[in-house]
């Protein structure tokens, strides 16, 4: 048993990050060893759990991961914590299409979490209760644990929710003002990264340590479940140079865990300012690279990732890895073309709108040096741009659900390069064939 809580909002924007934020302030201030998750595929909440709890997020998704996927993910990622937080995605009960598939609620059920559900009460009292209700009766396999009152805007508004919630007897674990509420900057993908520096750690922890009841929510919890015995990899050891800067930042932990089980030494590089590592395969996974593109056209790196795709290495690109594996990115307005690796046959424009956001499954059907033909896979996509592919451009996905590249193909392939719009988790899509591509690459 471990203290652990799941904070989830009845919809989106009821301020559960704030809250996640000021929790995992607090607890840490308080000399506990934080173990923070988040509900979904997002990459960006994370980065601001472990840059303030100073140990790495885990995804909780049960599309990409499955449920058993989602119980090992929390199993190591508690190892040596004294408490787990984990942030939900949207409302509590919104999953896949109208499933419970990769909700808030499927995550809380496959572990037994409790869950903290933040209400946003302004401009109401009563009606409060009836929310709190048909939430707590909705599926009686989640247990709500507790309630966190969201910009509560006065001592006499408290008592009149109090005074309409205490007879359901779920407990109010936090009553959060609203002129207290604090704001986090962002940008076209959601909230600017964590490691970018904007929080204020003693306002974020006060913010909840004086409005919540920390001992009672230490005191909720959940089992962990059995540990998987380590793998030990006794064969060849090789080194998979890993693009990570703030042009490329999106990643899972489980992937860099696989490929260091698979045998690979990580080198973490920026493509803006370094040279290229001496390396036997490259990872590089998506970001922000439209708004680097100067730096990234300015840097010889790039020059260097052409000539090693010329020479065989293998390289998987994601997303931002895609667009700076293309020839170029253009941006929304086109007044601005910078040059990327030009490895892919296809040039990448900016757009002012989202061209594609959901979870994507589709099967492998071209070889490529990732993943095997005839696969399953799923991921998911989240891009404002689109691309203009050679007319003999060879791709290795086909989607059945999702957008990708063009008409439902995905995954660009050139020499033993693969880029795609697909951003994947190793529990659905295996790392074995990259791997051992990069193993056979490096003793040629």
């Amino acid at each position: 048993m471990i203290p652990c809580v799941l904070v989830a909002g009845t919809h989106s924007g009821v301020g559960k990050t704030t809250v996640v934020l000021g929790l995992l302030a607090a607890l840490k201030r308080r000399g506990l060893e934080v173990a923070p998750f988040k509900v979904g595929p997002d990459f960006i909440d994370p980065t601001h759990h472990t840059a303030i709890c100073e140990r790495a997020s885990r995804n909780l998704d049960t599309f990409m991961m499955g449920e058993d996927g989602v119980r090992r993910s929390f199993a190591g990622g508690v190892e040596g914590a004294d408490v787990a937080v984990i942030e939900g995605v949207m409302g509590l009960y919104d999953g896949l299409d109208s499933t419970e598939i990769a909700s808030s609620a499927h995550v809380a059920k496959a572990l037994n979490a409790p869950v903290l559900l933040v209400i946003n009460v302004h401009g109401t009292s009563r009606s409060a209760a009836a929310v709190a209700l048909g939430y707590a009766k909705f599926d009686p396999e989640v247990e709500i644990a507790g309630l966190i009152l969201n910009r509560v805007g006065s001592e006499r508004h408290l008592t009149l929710l109090r005074t309409a919630l205490d007879p359901l007897g779920i407990p109010i674990l936090a009553a959060l003002p609203r002129k207290g509420e604090i704001s986090l900057p962002s940008r076209h993908l959601g909230l600017t990264m964590g490691f970018e520096g904007h929080h204020d750690l003693d306002a974020l922890a006060n913010f909840v340590e004086e409005n919540a009841d920390l001992d009672r929510i230490l005191r909720l919890g959940c089992n962990v479940p059995p540990v998987e015995p380590k793998f030990e990899f006794r064969g060849d050891r090789i080194k998979i140079g890993v693009a990570y800067d703030e042009a490329f930042c999106f990643y899972y932990q489980e992937n860099f865990e696989e490929l260091r089980r698979l045998g690979a030494d990580i080198e973490f590089f920026s493509p803006m300012r370094d040279p290229l590592p001496d390396v036997q395969g490259l990872y590089l996974g998506g970001g922000y690279p439209e708004l680097y593109a100067e730096a990234l056209e300015r840097s010889k790196t790039r020059c260097g990732i052409k000539r090693a795709s010329e020479d065989g290495m293998p390289i998987y690109g994601e997303c931002g890895g895609l667009m700076y594996l293309c020839e170029s990115v253009i941006s929304k307005d086109g007044d601005s073309e910078k040059r990327m690796t030009g490895v892919l046959p296809a040039s990448t424009t900016m757009t002012g709108r989202l061209q594609a956001l959901g979870y994507v499954e589709g099967d492998v059907v071209g070889k490529n040096p990732v993943v095997e033909m005839g696969r399953v896979i799923r991921g998911h996509e989240f891009h404002y741009s689109k691309m203009d592919c050679a007319r003999d451009a060879r791709f290795a996905y086909r989607f059945r659900r999702g957008k990708g590249i063009v008409e439902d193909k995905d995954g660009l392939v050139e020499h033993e390069t693969l880029g795609s719009y697909l951003h994947t988790h190793v529990y659905s899509f295996p790392m074995e064939r990259f791997v051992e591509s990069c193993r056979m690459y490096g003793r040629r």
